[in-house]
């Protein structure tokens, strides 16, 4: 695939659906023997002591050095900034609070990148809150959540069931923009997953909305991909009352898989339906 961009947009779909290993077509039998050498092939050389012949010492050593296996780095998440996090984000007692508190953190080397915090937008009082992923180039630029491409649609696909951005909330699960563009690192939306915690409670919603795989995953915990798990009714505690949460697709997915919107109408129609059931 000669493309990038195509091959970007192909990862990005089987991220969506939930790719996670790659099955080849005959399997592998791990514990069978070792198939014999091909006749005629020569044996190892192995490392001798001078000029002649192989040493008769044990063997064990070839002649060509072995390189060692490249070390793995695992990163783990930053359990102080974690700690730090839940704590400035349990001593918020407004949504004003909050971003305020948000604005001091330095435990997210996001904020180092990023031109400013993107809080939310919408109605702080509305019964339905919108939750994406993190802020792309736009929003980064203009301090709110989906002003964008994928804003506009958004805003399309709210009108078609009779709301706007007065009568909803929209957050992201983080809250500065990634460098690039890139997807959050797991250890960049933990530290961020308690202020996204706190400004759910101090909302208080009726009805969540996911958009897109991580968001579902970060509200959720589940590891199914978003094409699995949108459409469905999930459950997210706030305080002492379980809060119905759907997820639904990204409108970034949708604006490079239009052919999806028919999935993400369903979802939309799906939550007016809700919101009737409930009166909002």
């Amino acid at each position: 695939m000669s493309d990038p961009r195509a091959l970007i947009a192909l990862l990005e779909w089987y991220d969506a659906v939930g790719v996670d290993a790659v099955v080849l077509e005959q399997a592998i039998d791990r514990l069978a023997a070792p198939p014999p050498a091909p006749v005629g092939e020569a044996p190892p050389r192995w490392q001798d002591g001078g000029e002649g012949g192989p040493s008769q010492g044990p063997p064990g050593r070839l002649d060509r050095a072995v390189q060692p296996a490249p070390a793995v780095t695992v990163t783990l998440p930053d359990e102080g900034a974690i700690e730090a996090a839940r704590a400035d984000a349990a001593a918020a007692e407004s949504l004003e609070a909050l971003r305020e508190v948000m604005l001091r953190f330095e435990g997210c080397n996001l904020k180092k990148t990023a031109t400013q915090l993107v809080f939310a937008d919408g109605n702080p009082a509305a019964r339905i809150m919108l939750i994406g992923e993190a802020p792309g180039r736009e929003e980064d630029l203009d301090g709110r959540p989906f002003v964008g491409r994928s804003g506009k649609l958004l805003d399309r696909m709210l009108a078609a069931i009779g709301l706007d951005r007065s009568s909803v909330y929209i957050v992201n699960v983080v809250p500065w923009r990634p460098p690039g563009n890139r997807t959050p690192s797991a250890q960049e939306t933990e530290i961020c997953r308690p202020f996204l915690t706190r400004q759910i409670e101090l909302v208080d919603p009726a009805v969540l909305v996911s958009l897109g795989g991580p968001a579902a995953k970060a509200l959720t915990g589940t590891s199914d991909g978003i094409l699995k798990l949108r459409g469905k009714w999930l459950s997210y505690r706030v305080g002492e009352r379980d809060v119905p949460c759907l997820a639904t697709l990204h409108p970034a997915y949708l604006l490079r898989q239009p052919l999806q919107k028919r999935l993400a109408w369903r979802d939309f129609l799906s939550l007016r339906r809700k919101l009737d059931e409930i009166g909002c």
